[in-house]
C-alpha cells in the first residue's frame, strides 16, 4: 500500500489513490467542484491541497467551511490526525465562540475551521479579512444556493484574497445543469470533476451497497379512507381547472399547487378580488394532498394528529373543508381506525427487517430515516419491544434537541448504549456518526441530493445493506422514481460538463453505469 508523501503530512497517514491524485492535480490549477460518493475520500483531497497551498504560499492560511458544528469538528479532527503542524495552529470557530474572541483566533490559525454563518457575520462586521487565505474549502457545496452564506463568502474571498483557490466538495450537487452551474457560479468555480462507483480508477475502493426495495400494500381499511379524501381532492382540482389551471388532474402535484397559490396570492395583492375563491380552493387542495400523503406513507396516527390540528384552525377555508361530507366521512373512518390502534403496514415490516438484521449480525448498527418526527417517535416505540433492539430518536434543533443533546445521543450510539438511530433529515448529513450495516428508508424522498446522502451512511468500509420501503400505488412510488431519474440526470450532466472541460479523461458509458446499478439492486416484491 502506498501513502501520500509531503513534509507537512504525517508518515503513512493518507493512503495514495490515483483518482484522488488526478483530482488534486486539477484542483491545484483551477477552482474546482469535486463530486465524489460518500466514503471515497473527499476530505483527504482537501487535506493534501491544503498543505500544498500552505507550502506554495508561505505565511498564508487555509479556511475549511462546513454547514454544522459537528461536521466542522469532524473535519478538524481529520486534519489534526494527518497534518504535521502545532496543535495551536488548528483553530475552530463557530457561533459558540464569542465575537470578541474570534478576531484574534482568525489571525493565529494556519488552518481555520468554521461554520459559514459565523464567517459571514465576521465579514459583515469587518472583524475578518480573507486577504491571506490561499485556499477556501466549501464542504457540502450543494448548499451554495439562495441566501445561504456560502455564495457571499466566496464572493468576498475572490475579491480580497491575494492568492485565492477554491475547492467545493459534495456527493450530490443537484439534478439539473442549471442547478450545478448556479453552484459553480456562486462559488467562483471554473471546473467540475466527478467520480462515481463505475469509474475504473475508483472501482477498487468501492464497497457494494445491496439495495432492496420492499413493496407494501395498503389494507382495505386505509384504501377506504383514501377514497373519500381523494374524491374531495379531485373535486377541488377539477374546479381549479375551470379557472385556468390546465394541467391534467392526475399529473398535478404539491409543487404545482404551491406555485398556483403564489400566483393567486400575488393577484390578490394587486387588487384582483376574484382570486379569493381560487386561493381558498388551492389552499384546501394543499391540505387534502398533505392528508393523503400522511395516510399513504405514514399511517393513521400521523393523519389523526393532522386532523386534530385542522379542527383547531379558525379560518373560513379550513372550516369549509372540514364541513365537506367526504372529508367528514374520511375523518370519521380514520378516527375509528385510530381507536383500534391501526398502524401502517410498513411498521410491522420494519420490525421484521430490524429483527432479522439483529439476529444475523448481533453487533449491527442500524439507521432508520423517516420524514416526520411523529413517525420517528412511533418507530422508536415499536422497536423497543424487539429483542436486542436499543433504539433512540435523533432530531434537529427545530424539534427541540439542543446541540449538547444531539452530541450526547451520537456519543451514546457510538459507545453501544444504542444500536438503532431513528432520525429525520438531520441525520442525512452534517453529523459525525459511525458507519452503519443497515439503513432503512421508511419512505423514499423525491430529492436526489437527500437520497444520495442517506445511502452514504452505509458501505464505506465494507458491504452495506439499504432497504427502501415503498407503499404500492402511492406517492412513495412517485417519489422513488423521481429521485432515481434526477440522480441519473445529475450524473450524466456532470460527466458531460467534465468531458467538455477535460476531453482526454476516460468517461464511463451509460451502459456501464446501468450495468453497475442493476448489479447492486435486489428487488423484493417489486
Amino acid at each position: 500500500m502506498e501513502f501520500m508523501d509531503h513534509r507537512l503530512l504525517k508518515k503513512n497517514a493518507l493512503q495514495s489513490r490515483i483518482y484522488q491524485e488526478t483530482i488534486l492535480a486539477k484542483a491545484a490549477e483551477s477552482n474546482l467542484l469535486c463530486v465524489l460518493p460518500t466514503g471515497l475520500g473527499k476530505t483527504p483531497i482537501a487535506i493534501v491541497l491544503s498543505v500544498f497551498r500552505l507550502e506554495k504560499f508561505p505565511g498564508s492560511r487555509v479556511m475549511i467551511l462546513a454547514p454544522t458544528k459537528p461536521l466542522i469538528e469532524q473535519h478538524m479532527k481529520s486534519f489534526m490526525d494527518t497534518i504535521e503542524l502545532p496543535e495551536e495552529e488548528f483553530v475552530l470557530l463557530t457561533g459558540m465562540v464569542k465575537p470578541g474572541e474570534r478576531e484574534g483566533m482568525y489571525q493565529n490559525g494556519r488552518i481555520v475551521f468554521a461554520t459559514p454563518q459565523t464567517v459571514r457575520n465576521d465579514l459583515e462586521n469587518g472583524t475578518l479579512s480573507l486577504e491571506e487565505f490561499s485556499l477556501m474549502v466549501f464542504d457540502e457545496a450543494h448548499h451554495a444556493v439562495g441566501d445561504y452564506a456560502y455564495p457571499y463568502i466566496a464572493k468576498k474571498y475572490v475579491s480580497e484574497a491575494k492568492n485565492p483557490r477554491i475547492l467545493g466538495l459534495t456527493a450530490s450537487p443537484g439534478g439539473t445543469k442549471s442547478k450545478i452551474k448556479e453552484i459553480c457560479s456562486n462559488l467562483g468555480i471554473d471546473k467540475v470533476d466527478i467520480r462515481t462507483e463505475i469509474d475504473h480508477d475508483v472501482g477498487p475502493y468501492v464497497k457494494d451497497k445491496n439495495v432492496e426495495f420492499v413493496n407494501i400494500s395498503l389494507p382495505d381499511t386505509f384504501l377506504n379512507v383514501r377514497s373519500y379524501l381523494d374524491k374531495a381532492y379531485r373535486e377541488r382540482l377539477n374546479k381549479l381547472r375551470r379557472i385556468g389551471f390546465t394541467k391534467p388532474v392526475r399529473l398535478i402535484n404539491k409543487r404545482d399547487l404551491l406555485i398556483l397559490q403564489k400566483r393567486l396570492m400575488d393577484g390578490l395583492r394587486r387588487g384582483n378580488r376574484k382570486n379569493f375563491w381560487g386561493v381558498s380552493l388551492v389552499t384546501q387542495s394543499i391540505k387534502l394532498e398533505h392528508a393523503l400523503g400522511l395516510l399513504e406513507t405514514q399511517g393513521i396516527h400521523p393523519l389523526e394528529e393532522y386532523f386534530t390540528k385542522l379542527r383547531k384552525e379558525t379560518s373560513k377555508t379550513t372550516k369549509s373543508l372540514l364541513s365537506d361530507k367526504d372529508v367528514s366521512h374520511a375523518m370519521f373512518l380514520s378516527n375509528e381506525l385510530f381507536e383500534k390502534g391501526a398502524k401502517h403496514p410498513k411498521m410491522s415490516k420494519l420490525c421484521e427487517i430490524v429483527s432479522g438484521q439483529l439476529s444475523g449480525e448481533k453487533e449491527s448498527k442500524i439507521i432508520i430515516f423517516a420524514n416526520y418526527r411523529n413517525t420517528v417517535r412511533e418507530i422508536v416505540k415499536s422497536l423497543e419491544g424487539i429483542e436486542k433492539s436499543r433504539p433512540v430518536d435523533f432530531m434537529g434543533q427545530r424539534d427541540g434537541f439542543t446541540q449538547k443533546e444531539q452530541k450526547q445521543r451520537i456519543d451514546d450510539f457510538k459507545n453501544g448504549l444504542y444500536n438503532i438511530l431513528v432520525t429525520t433529515s438531520v441525520g442525512e448529513e452534517g453529523i459525525d456518526i459511525p458507519e452503519m450495516q443497515l439503513a432503512v428508508f421508511y419512505e423514499p424522498v423525491p430529492s436526489e441530493i437527500r437520497s444520495i446522502q442517506r445511502r452514504g451512511r452505509v458501505g464505506r468500509t465494507k458491504i452495506g445493506r439499504i432497504v427502501v420501503m415503498i407503499t404500492k400505488n402511492t406517492r412513495d412510488e412517485a417519489y422513488h422514481w423521481t429521485a432515481m431519474r434526477k440522480e441519473k440526470i445529475m450524473k450524466q450532466t456532470l460527466y458531460e460538463m467534465k468531458s467538455e472541460q477535460y476531453p482526454s479523461d476516460e468517461i464511463p458509458t451509460e451502459e456501464e453505469y446501468e450495468k453497475k446499478v442493476r448489479g447492486q439492486l435486489k428487488i423484493d416484491e417489486f
